[in-house]
Formats: C-alpha cells, structure tokens, sequence
C-alpha cells in the first residue's frame, strides 16, 4: 500500500495544485514531485524500476510542452502515451522478443500452461489500449469540461486500472502457489502490482 501510495505522489499533486491553480500550474507540480519522487529513489538506494523511467520520461517531455508551448493538449494525451507504451511494451516483447512480460513479473507467484500466460499478455495490452482511447475521449471529444479530465485521469482511470487488477487476481487466484508451493489459492495474497 505504500508503494501504491509512493507511485500515485505525483498525479496526487497534480490534482490538489489544479484545484487550487490551473492546468499549466498542476503540471508544473507534477513534473516537480515525478523528479523530486525519481532523485528520492536514487538517494536512498531504492529499486529503480523501468516503470519509474517511463513514467518520468513521459510526464517531463509532456509535461514540458505544455509549459513550452502554453499548450494543455500534450498533458491531455500523456495518460494516453504512457498506457499506449504499456501495452505495446507488452505485445513487442510477446510478438517481437518471444518473451512473456507478464511471466516475468508474476511468474514466482503463479505457474500456469503458456497459454494462460498469452491471455493475460494480451488482455493487459487490450486493457491499456482501451483506457488510452478512453482518455483521448473524454480530453477532446467535446462533451466533457477539463475540470471533468482532470477528475476522470485521476479518479475514473485508477478505477478502472483497480477493478481490471481485482478481475484478473480472481481469474488467476486458481493458479496462485501456498504456502505450500501447491497450486491454489494463496493464503494471503498480496497485491496486484500497478503498472503505474
């Protein structure tokens, strides 16, 4: 729970200096805490995951432009880029390099046929290309107001990343190891992990 927490830091931000400023200030902030979050990691020897890089990657070039150019559609299209990277990470590395990343994350936890491991490949690549598609949707179809944006990036997309988490953990708690090593359920599972 508190590397959910540690990881949610920024967009936490984000939404606090939107509510209390605008959208060009909230990205300021963002960038600010993504770096801050990033320099923190380092100095305490903490693991630097890939998702860590991606994430400030994307927040600092979008981020970046929208300050540069006084634009806010680069911050619009980040939660799109940043899901839309995810998920083709996902499919290049099953498609391109034969190598199942989703086994490689949750393979010490679950033993499952090759075949399920596809499945859930290819659902968390589907999963993220539908949210990336849902955020350009409500950023620029028209029917929804920026304040509206703002609320569904932080709120509506985490609930969306949380219940897919909660329906594929039950889908796969059947092949979940015990305390035991046996298959089945474990005994206290610990949480999914959040590709940020």
């Amino acid at each position: 729970m508190k590397k959910f927490l540690f990881d949610l830091f920024p967009l936490i931000l984000f939404f606090v200096a939107f509510k209390f400023a605008d959208i060009y200030t909230a990205t300021a902030v963002a960038i600010i805490a993504a770096v801050v979050q990033f320099i923190w990691l380092k100095v305490t020897g903490k693991t630097i995951e890939a998702t860590h890089w991606i994430n400030l990657s994307v927040i600092v070039i979008f981020g970046g432009a929208t300050l540069f150019f006084h634009n806010d559609v680069f911050i619009k299209w980040k939660p799109t880029v940043l899901y839309w990277l995810f998920g083709g990470i996902l499919l290049v590395g099953k498609w391109v390099f034969k190598r199942n990343l989703m086994r490689k994350v949750l393979g010490a936890q679950i033993q499952m046929p090759e075949a399920i491991w596809d499945k859930l490949n290819l659902s968390w690549a589907g999963f993220f290309a539908v949210s990336g598609a849902l955020n350009l949707y409500v950023a620029f179809s028209g029917q929804f107001t920026e304040s509206q944006w703002v609320n569904f990036k932080v709120f509506g997309l985490m609930a969306l990343l949380l219940v897919f988490a909660i329906a594929q953990s039950i889908w796969l708690s059947r092949y979940m190891k015990d305390e035991i090593g046996q298959t089945g359920v474990l005994s206290s599972p610990g949480e999914p992990k959040e590709p940020s």
